[in-house]
């Protein structure tokens, strides 16, 4: 039913405002059979999972460390508020300004664009640790990598998980938006390109590989992952 509609839309407007699926499936073909395709899919992926790994640790670090000392969640409260109200494009800039035409680049703006939402959802899984659990554990004299081990990370990982998804998909967003005037390469690259010569059908083809590479990844590394952290939890 969609494609049918997409169909007749289509055929009643300009191909640069709205291709047909026959012409974005001929596009799509034609860049499977690109002799840069691949590398232009493995660079994005690259950059964007750097930048989430980066986010991942820092945030996941700072969450705890916020989450666990009110003093510092009070004096750093409006920084994280300040970088949470950043669009990615403003980052994108300052991060050309900064690395140039890099990797760099794009790896900054995915980092700058996924590190607050996992920071903040790992900060509030923190705080909803029960400090009862915390003076008992200390009372049986564990060390601070015993307390996180056995009581903060399992608390704390079904809000990681939460966030990993959102800014995941947030990050490979953006890194179009940093590919797109500070990358030689990859997806958001060569939609700038298509977009500044009009190829609207090759943009749908990029927009469309985009989404599938996106549902792959969650299904297939996200969801696994999450379902066997949390294998100990009776099935719903």
């Amino acid at each position: 039913m969609f494609l049918f509609g997409w169909y007749l839309v289509s055929a009643r407007v300009p191909a640069f405002v709205l291709p047909g699926p026959d012409a974005v499936f001929r596009a799509f073909l034609s860049l499977l059979s690109s002799s840069t395709f691949w590398k232009d899919v493995l660079d994005t992926a690259r950059r964007v999972i750097s930048g989430f790994v980066l986010a991942a640790v820092v945030g996941s670090v700072l969450g705890v460390v916020f989450g666990s000392s009110k003093a510092l969640a009070t004096f750093f409260a409006p920084v994280i508020s300040v970088l949470n109200s950043v669009s990615s494009a403003i980052w994108a800039i300052f991060a050309i300004i900064w690395f140039g035409i890099s990797d760099a680049s794009t790896i900054t703006v995915v980092f700058m664009a996924s590190m607050p939402i996992i920071f903040t959802n790992v900060w509030e899984g923190t705080k909803s640790v029960d400090r009862q659990y915390i003076e008992l554990a200390k009372s049986f004299r564990m060390n601070w990598f015993q307390i996180a081990r056995k009581i903060y990370v399992p608390t704390i990982l079904p809000a990681f998980f939460s966030a990993a998804r959102l800014a995941f998909g947030f990050g490979w967003r953006v890194s179009l938006v940093a590919e797109t005037i500070g990358a030689g390469s990859g997806i958001g690259y060569r939609l700038r390109i298509a977009a500044d010569m009009i190829q609207s059908a090759e943009v749908f083809a990029w927009a469309f590989l985009m989404v599938v590479f996106m549902l792959v990844i969650e299904s297939g590394v996200i969801h696994p992952m999450e379902r066997w952290l949390f294998r100990w939890r009776p099935a719903s």
